[in-house]
């Protein structure tokens, strides 16, 4: 088994994405019914894109104006390999991005805070997300929630005392640090935003155990943009 990574690393994984993680195949769905109202040209990023599966299932339903970022370099160039025709660019500071504010009506941020395990590092996405946002614009979430099986439990628990991390942070076999959410917790950090929708799904993870995950989507409310 990967040796856990030290407290200092739990924000930072940017080796193992640009290794193992750059071979991963990324399964959670969309549900079109939900972008259903929203235009053809909305101008949407995909943050946190990977190789771009997102991306390219959007442009295949109409949606002319698709633009991915990512941290890791060799998820990029994967998917620009696969898909020329999408934009993509990668994250150098992230959270930040290099757009104005208000330049985006739809953010859709797919398994992406699982893999930021840190309060602060949430935070600080979000509001990031939150600044790009037109007044009214959508963010639409999917994210593993936490689990209650033995195994999960067991490896939450490891993880928390071993490092003092929230409960449903762990670490991956293959050296990924991870974080399951707490439903009420999650809707916390998106407080700024109105719900639209909401459900829960099960997934197939990137190393292939069955997971329960819960979508959001979320308007941004006009006095927070």
């Amino acid at each position: 088994m990967t040796a856990l990574p030290e407290p200092a690393d739990l924000g930072s994984q940017l080796a193992y994405w640009d290794g193992v993680g750059a071979t991963k195949t990324f399964t959670h769905p969309v549900d079109h019914d939900w972008l259903a109202g929203v235009r053809r040209d909305a101008r949407v990023l995909d943050y946190g894109c990977g190789y771009g599966r997102v991306m390219a299932e959007l442009a295949e339903r109409g949606f002319t104006d698709v633009s991915g970022v990512d941290l890791s370099p060799a998820l990029i160039e994967r998917g620009r390999r696969s898909r020329p025709d999408l934009e993509f660019a990668v994250l150098e500071s992230p959270p930040g991005l290099e757009r104005a504010p208000a330049s985006v009506d739809l953010v859709l941020l797919f398994a992406v805070l699982t893999c930021v395990p840190d309060d602060a590092g949430q935070r600080a996405l979000v509001a990031e997300l939150r600044r790009v946002l037109a007044p009214g614009g959508l963010l639409y979430v999917s994210e593993p929630v936490r689990q209650d099986d033995e195994r999960n439990r067991s490896r939450y628990a490891a993880h928390a005392e071993r490092f003092g991390t929230p409960y449903g942070v762990f670490t991956t076999d293959d050296g990924a640090v991870c974080r399951h959410h707490d439903l009420p917790s999650l809707r916390g950090l998106l407080s700024d935003f109105e719900p639209v929708r909401e459900r829960t799904i099960d997934v197939t993870t990137m190393n292939g155990h069955r997971s329960q995950a819960v979508q959001l989507l979320v308007r941004l409310r006009p006095e927070a943009a």
